[in-house]
């Protein structure tokens, strides 16, 4: 009997991101370092610079969100660093030779990263928690908070995924993700965007992180959304979907020599 090899995608993609999720338990420190860097800064900015902070609600409340998302930003930075590995060490040229659905290297990669990123996020909440937070969100608005920050990193894991594509030494890939660490910063993540000068504020009110901060911080703390939804999912998506066409044509082009 000859054996079937045709390409079956869903296996494919379930291997590849099962292979991903190995590889970061065979690395424990990975996953230490992505846990213990946002929850150190969480505890750094409320313990330490919390009490000179004036926000509407109490601190701890208003900086959770934010450090959700910059948990994102520290796991693409993994995310972009693992996708340059594979491509720098020949790990792909051999999954070439076998019957593999193309797209299922980068589709590994990213829902791994989903995985990854959500699960760190959750254990931030839970750190918050004992700290204190108390978001007063049902069990509709965690679901609707949960899914913009689950749409978020899968925005930023395609992003880091074509500039892990792009980059041409892991070191490299490292530092091409730099911007997706820096831009919570310059948001209303850890400040509100009024106590900032009138050049800058133009500047955090239209990128893409502070609409998904407040989004999230509204559906846990029950401020007002309006129409901020609206963008920050408008802003996920066009992300994403630029992430992968990026990502795509760059796998096409270095898969193709």
């Amino acid at each position: 009997m000859i054996p079937n090899t045709r390409p079956r995608p869903l296996d494919d993609f379930a291997a590849m991101t099962g292979r991903s999720l190995t590889r970061l338990l065979r690395s424990p420190d990975t996953m230490i370092m992505g846990v213990a860097l946002p929850v150190m800064l969480l505890l750094l900015f409320v313990y330490v610079f919390g009490g000179a902070m004036k926000t509407a609600t109490g601190y701890l409340d208003y900086v959770v969100p934010g450090i959700i998302l910059l948990c994102a930003g520290f796991g693409s930075s993994q995310t972009a660093v693992s996708v340059t590995g594979d491509m720098v060490h020949g790990i792909v040229d051999r999954f070439r030779s076998m019957p593999i659905a193309r797209s299922a290297f980068l589709f590994g990669h990213v829902a791994s990263s989903v995985i990854r990123n959500l699960l760190t996020s959750l254990v931030v909440i839970g750190v918050a928690m004992i700290m204190g937070f108390r978001p007063t969100a049902g069990p509709i608005q965690w679901l609707a908070a949960l899914a913009i920050v689950a749409l978020f990193i899968l925005a930023i894991s395609w992003l880091a995924t074509a500039l892990g594509l792009l980059a041409g030494t892991e070191e490299a890939a490292n530092g091409f993700t730099f911007f997706l660490l820096f831009l919570p910063y310059v948001s209303s993540a850890f400040v509100p965007t009024d106590t900032m000068p009138s050049w800058l504020h133009a500047f955090t009110e239209n990128q893409p992180v502070t609409p998904v901060i407040e989004t999230v911080r509204g559906l846990l703390l029950g401020t007002p959304v309006d129409d901020t939804a609206l963008i920050a999912v408008l802003w996920c998506v066009g992300i994403a979907c630029a992430g992968y066409l990026w990502a795509i044509t760059l796998f096409t082009r270095r898969t193709a020599r």
